[in-house]
């Protein structure tokens, strides 16, 4: 478009141009376009006598000399143009690459953008599933609660005490009938006491975890002190794990043992009774399962 109006203007000056060389009677404007076609005109006359180009000096030289000095102009700022046009054309250029890499850029980005936000949706949508599961795991340990209450009211354990602890329940069996005194060596009358435990658990309890602690009086089995009470409690929580897996079959991964020693006593140490109270072995049943 620029260069359509750059010719029509070129065509202009230069027609405006012959038609003065014409006027003048200079030939060689007979080949441009814009001109109809050759124009003649008289020689001047006078009637005062010869004329100056009769007389030899051509008046028109130094008009013609002006209007080449003018077509001179006209062509260097021709080229001037057709070179700034060059370098507009070369800018544009350059700006068109540099706006298709901006919209390739932005096409990068929209599509980073476009995986970020899936990658973000995923990631809550994770997020909400994992806390609807924590949600429904929180309800099922108060359900279970519930549900321990009701299956801990089904238990008869011939006497043994059966004790709500929060969301647990807790079973207490006697030391001193599991055990001879101060050891871990289960007594021949254990399997009657925890046979019945066992076959309970497994029909009311098959899925839940069970801890099994040990607790002992503040008498210190050996002269270790109250290291040894632990290890005396955990020796037999140990023993009784092994009676509940090898001899009732109950799964090994269902139960964890803690060894408390003389950790939570029942009742004061100051006398027999209460010792005995405080030697213990309690199952405890939780709301997880296994």
């Amino acid at each position: 478009m620029f260069r359509a109006v750059l010719d029509r203007i070129n065509g202009r000056l230069l027609s405006g141009l012959c038609i003065a060389a014409a006027v003048l009677g200079i030939a060689g404007c007979n080949q441009n376009p814009y001109l109809a076609g050759p124009a003649t005109y008289p020689p001047p006359t006078s009637s005062f006598g010869p004329t100056v180009s009769q007389q030899g000096v051509n008046p028109n030289d130094s008009r013609m000399a002006e209007l080449n000095r003018r077509v001179q102009l006209l062509d260097d700022n021709n080229r001037q143009l057709h070179t700034q046009l060059a370098q507009s054309e070369q800018q544009a250029q350059v700006y068109r690459e540099e706006l298709n890499l901006v919209r390739k850029q932005l096409a990068d980005t929209n599509q980073r953008l476009e995986t970020a936000s899936i990658a973000a949706r995923e990631a809550e949508n994770k997020v909400r599933g994992f806390q609807a599961s924590t949600q429904m795991r929180g309800g099922a340990s108060i359900q279970p609660n519930t549900n321990l209450s009701r299956l801990a009211s089904q238990l008869n354990l011939g006497g043994l005490p059966v004790q709500q602890d929060g969301d647990r329940i807790r079973i207490a069996i006697p030391s001193d009938q599991l055990f001879a005194p101060g050891t871990a060596q289960l007594i021949q009358q254990s399997a009657q006491v925890l046979d019945p435990v066992a076959a309970q658990l497994r029909s009311l309890f098959p899925r839940q975890r069970i801890g099994i602690e040990g607790y002992t009086d503040n008498v210190p089995a050996t002269a270790g002190g109250s290291a040894a009470s632990h290890q005396l409690a955990s020796a037999q929580a140990s023993a009784v794990l092994d009676m509940l897996t090898r001899r009732a079959g109950m799964p090994l991964g269902q139960f964890f043992i803690v060894a408390q020693g003389a950790n939570r006593p029942l009742q004061p140490n100051a006398s027999a009774a209460g010792r005995a109270a405080n030697r213990r072995i309690e199952l405890v049943i939780y709301p997880e399962t296994f």
